[in-house]
């Protein structure tokens, strides 16, 4: 591409940012439509529908984090142990 065509597409786009009146997207049209008829029910901000219990204690996972790390040390420490220099 020419640099003649880049300030062509330069000025066009800053022709159509620059305009008075700008079209709305498809999608925004169409909610405007629906919302017209049928308005949404009003959200909290980041609402989570249904929050998920989780089914275990924090310290359930914590203790089977440390547990493993425990039997990979000691893995570890016997497999050296054992290996003959």
């Amino acid at each position: 591409m020419s640099e003649r065509d880049d300030d062509k597409r330069e000025f066009d786009l800053r022709w159509a940012d620059d305009a008075a009146h700008k079209e709305p997207s498809a999608r925004a049209r169409m909610l405007a439509a629906r919302w017209k008829e049928n308005p949404p029910q009003p959200q909290p901000f980041r609402a989570d529908p249904d929050p998920v219990r989780s089914r275990r204690s924090s310290w359930v996972s914590t203790a089977v984090v440390l547990g493993c790390v425990v039997a990979v040390t000691l893995l570890l420490g016997y497999a050296q142990f054992r290996a003959p220099y």
